[in-house]
């Protein structure tokens, strides 16, 4: 923007000028001032078109701008869709296998109840033939003991 800087020289040039003594004019080298803003009106198309062309490529730029920033929300929109998706599937795996593990530890202490009472039944048989049996053994001791005592009666009575 060779203008611009041109025009800032000629400001420069206006304001640095010694003034006229009761007046709002000033006095500047005409030759030199008109140099400058000849330089202007010779630069100024070509800066304009630069310009142009810069307001042309900021379109451009935007425009590309706007279509990726679509592209980047249509992704992240199709992502988060995808992570909900997978989220259900993992929420819906995780019910299923509580399910599953509560109906195992139910079949389970099920087994565990059957097996208890399976044993507690053989228990009490066992403990009702022992029960007999011992009843067997005493009876068995005690007929043994009352007919040593009739024969130890019986050798007394001998005597």
């Amino acid at each position: 923007m060779e203008s611009l800087a041109k025009l800032q020289l000629a400001i420069s040039m206006v304001e640095e000028a010694r003034s006229v003594p009761l007046s709002a004019s000033c006095v500047v080298h005409r030759g030199e001032l008109l140099g400058i803003l000849d330089e202007v009106r010779v630069s100024l198309p070509s800066d304009l078109d630069a310009a142009a062309k810069v307001l042309t490529d900021r379109d451009a730029i935007v425009e590309e701008g706007r279509a990726s920033a679509e592209q980047l929300i249509a992704m992240a929109r199709e992502e988060a869709a995808r992570l909900v998706e997978q989220t259900e599937v993992v929420i819906a795996a995780r019910t299923e296998s509580e399910r599953i593990l509560s109906q195992a530890h139910q079949t389970a202490q099920e087994q565990r109840d059957e097996v208890d009472s399976y044993i507690d039944s053989r228990l009490a048989t066992l403990e009702v033939i022992l029960t007999k049996t011992m009843d067997a053994v005493v009876k068995g001791r005690e007929r043994i003991a009352g007919a040593s005592e009739k024969d130890v009666l019986s050798t007394l009575a001998d005597e």
